[in-house]
């Protein structure tokens, strides 16, 4: 079925409030949280995929969605070709550097071995900073890393800091701020402008209130 746009939303915390907002503007009504369908068509056509959030860039940068709910992380990560359009006000945390505590980062001819999920963003942080690092790069956990010897810090998303408490870590430095945004193609945007820039109006306007 030919639908006038395509929307693709995280699933989790972020694709929740995604939905939220959306139904905050008249839009994406038609999608249960019950439900285990992973694609819905509201009344507007507009559809709407429920993917990994991980995989919301791929869907936009390759055309499949014309636009895309995503934390600024997984932008940073991917540096993908794709058109931030707005900041969406939720979903706000950082990329933050963390270990045990007394560890320093000041030494810049000391090698740091550093855990993350992020291995791009952590190389062009440290790069940027002139330090030696090595990267172990995790696909979860990685606040155990420090705890058995496996590396000397982590970076990670940080949003209150208990996770790192619990394992008696603390935030050595933060990196960079983290939110939510409202992503587009390329292509898209030249050849939908109105529809996009008419959703765009109505979330100005909400998260204007």
């Amino acid at each position: 079925m030919s639908t006038k746009l395509t929307v693709a939303i995280p699933k989790g915390r972020i694709g929740a409030s995604a939905i939220s907002l959306l139904n905050s503007i008249g839009l994406a009504e038609v999608i249960s949280p019950k439900s285990r369908k992973l694609v819905f068509i509201d009344r507007e056509d507009i559809r709407y995929l429920l993917v990994k959030s991980v995989d919301v860039i791929t869907y936009v940068e390759n055309g499949v969605a014309d636009l895309g709910i995503i934390g600024s992380d997984n932008i940073m990560e991917k540096d993908s070709d794709v058109y931030e359009l707005m900041d969406l006000g939720f979903g706000q945390c950082k990329f933050s550097i963390a270990g045990l505590e007394n560890q320093s980062l000041d030494n810049p001819n000391k090698l740091i071995k550093i855990a993350t999920k992020y291995p791009n963003v952590t190389k062009k942080y440290f790069r940027d900073k002139n330090q030696k690092i090595e990267i172990i790069t995790l696909n979860g956990s990685v606040e155990l890393a420090p705890l058995v010897g496996l590396s000397n810090v982590i970076v990670d998303i940080v949003e209150t800091g208990n996770t790192l408490k619990a394992n008696g870590l603390s935030v050595i430095e933060d990196m960079h701020e983290v939110s939510a945004k409202l992503i587009v193609n390329r292509g898209s945007y030249r050849f939908k402008s109105s529809i996009i820039e008419d959703i765009v109006r109505r979330l100005e306007v909400r998260l204007g209130d």
